[in-house]
């Protein structure tokens, strides 16, 4: 089965499971009280225990099953933000290759040619296009491939291939066995690097965990108050120096009262300088030995904020960032304002940094876990 039948059927199946399941417990429930009413003196004698264990099973499945429902309502939540963070990159791209398909009633080289440049447009960048249309090549003519709604399906497939290049891709958050967890943010300014440190912050909070906001960035006027204000909103901690003071110094003394405070994670916003990069690598090599040297192994993430409207420019910054400090993983933010949504793929393939976040609205949900399968379920979900 390939990549495009799975997706169709992990999130298109029907209820039927569910309720067979139902069913059957019922059914178990059923037969055990037939068994114990066999011996009916022992029955009597022990009514009142096996009332209370029935009571106490019936507790425990309607307690899982709930549990369940949590868990599918959590899914299905999050695969409707991807549905529509992802509307105008599918209307763009989809509705392409749809009509592309229609055009055509058997694949040739002029059929390539414009799928070539759909796929260009979609922003998933010539560099990985070019490797993704000759591999694609190759399969048709091995495969013999020429029905051309099934090359859609194969093309699906090779897009997930691209992304995931035989590697075990984690899109977790590393945290740490002893707390603080501490996750360095970095990225030119105007990204997002800030609302998406409120909406981390957010989510943290929702899942039990305390959290503190350090201001590192004490360079942008306005920076420090901002981002004091997002604290607030999210009942976080917050750790920042005056205005044009020593990054490192602040980073220091917030990690020391982090400790002190028995704060679960800590969120370091940065400068967003990339102009001087001799400067900015200095800078963050320093913050990076300040971090080591209070909490073990840390900074435990680097996340790169870039914005998915800028396009191949995001690319270029992936790359400018990558050889100034080590990226752990890249949050990819305002996915749902661009027709461009191919940069997830684009991005992976050039620089070889997995995207652990993806921002697909305001509200602190549209902020996800990247999750290369409902990704691709929301991008191609109208050929499903």
């Amino acid at each position: 089965m390939g990549l495009f039948d799975k997706i169709k059927k992990m999130f298109k199946r029907s209820e039927e499971e569910d309720i067979g399941e139902e069913k059957v417990e019922e059914e178990s429930l059923e037969e055990q009280e037939i068994d114990e009413e066999d011996s009916n003196e022992e029955y009597k004698e022990n009514i009142k225990e096996k009332e209370e264990k029935k009571l106490t099973k019936k507790e425990e499945k309607k307690k899982k099953k709930e549990e369940q429902k949590e868990t599918k309502d959590e899914v299905k939540e999050s695969v409707k933000v991807y549905e529509k963070g992802l509307t105008k990159t599918r209307e763009n791209f989809v509705s392409k290759l749809i009509n592309l398909t229609r055009k055509y009633n058997k694949v040739t080289e002029e059929y390539f040619d414009e799928l070539e440049e759909i796929l260009i447009m979609a922003d998933i960048g010539v560099d990985t296009v070019m490797s993704f249309m000759d591999r694609l090549r190759k399969r048709v003519r091995n495969e013999n491939i020429e029905d051309l709604e099934y090359l859609k399906e194969v093309i699906v497939d090779e897009l997930f291939i691209i992304y995931v290049s035989d590697e075990i891709i984690v899109n977790k958050i590393n945290y740490a066995e002893k707390a603080p967890t501490v996750i360095l943010f970095v990225g030119v300014n105007g990204v997002g690097k800030t609302t998406t440190i409120a909406k981390m912050a957010a989510k943290l909070h929702d899942e039990g965990k305390s959290t503190m906001m350090i201001a590192g960035d004490t360079f942008r006027a306005g920076a420090i108050e901002q981002l004091k204000e997002w604290a607030d909103r999210t009942d976080s901690k917050f750790y920042g120096g005056s205005e044009g003071s020593d990054p490192s110094s602040v980073i220091y003394d917030g990690l020391e009262k982090a400790i002190n405070d028995d704060i679960d994670v800590v969120l370091i916003d940065t400068a967003g300088r990339l102009q001087n990069k001799d400067n900015l690598m200095r800078e963050l090599e320093k913050i990076n030995k300040v971090i080591g040297k209070i909490v073990p192994n840390g900074p435990h993430e680097t996340l790169l904020v870039i914005d998915a409207t800028t396009g191949q420019n995001g690319i270029s910054q992936a790359k400018a960032f990558k050889e100034i400090t080590n990226i752990t993983g890249i949050v990819l933010t305002k996915l749902d304002g661009t027709a461009k949504g191919g940069i997830v793929l684009a991005i992976k393939e050039s620089v070889g940094i997995p995207v652990k976040y993806i921002g697909l609205g305001e509200r602190k949900e549209d902020l996800q876990v990247f999750d290369i399968e409902k990704y691709i379920y929301g991008l191609f979900k109208d050929m499903m």
